[in-house]
């Protein structure tokens, strides 16, 4: 009999700390959603300040936190890269050493990233040659463009020697720190 009792008795508690429980996230919810929704309220404007620019990737830091939008164009080369890659290995016959053997190439050029963001120029101006060209040969230290932040122009030096592989920074184009602006193979 007091197994009888205990039985309708745990149910009887369960009752009310089930009607307890979802009394409690909604008492936390309003703080929490209020902080979620000014959160949320702000990632939906820069979501909308990136669709209406030509940018492709939106990065924001504010102390210790910091977001990343990015619009799915930016996404499609790192696919189309594996595609290439898988498709390259379905092509060979020893299908196991093909996947590998283009990531070395790939890994061997080392990028020459913006120390800075701005707008890049590959040349001193319009008419000017640009600094670098595919197929040159770069030494340290070397200007290879200029970037403009603040209404100066930076030059931007070569922390790499080698043959400029791929030119990957457009004139005029916004680039943003550490984003790579040349590579170079050794």
């Amino acid at each position: 009999m007091a197994g009888q009792g205990k039985k309708p008795g745990g149910p009887a508690d369960a009752a009310p700390a089930t009607g307890a429980a979802p009394q409690q996230p909604a008492a936390e919810a309003p703080s929490l959603s209020a902080e979620a929704a000014s959160l949320l309220g702000l990632i939906d404007k820069l979501s909308s300040l990136l669709e209406k620019s030509d940018l492709v990737e939106l990065e924001v830091q504010a102390g210790e936190s910091a977001i990343v939008l990015r619009k799915p164009a930016a996404l499609v080369p790192a696919a189309a890269a594996t595609a290439a890659a898988t498709s390259a290995g379905f092509s060979d016959p020893d299908g196991s050493a093909a996947p590998a053997e283009p990531a070395v190439p790939i890994s061997a050029a080392r990028a020459v990233r913006a120390p800075l963001t701005g707008i890049f120029y590959a040349a001193s101006s319009p008419s000017a040659t640009p600094y670098v060209t595919v197929g040159q040969q770069v030494a340290v230290g070397q200007v290879i463009g200029l970037i403009e932040a603040m209404k100066l122009f930076n030059e931007i030096k070569s922390d790499a020697s080698g043959r400029v592989v791929r030119i990957v920074a457009e004139t005029g184009k916004l680039v943003k720190a550490k984003q790579p602006l040349i590579e170079v193979e050794p």
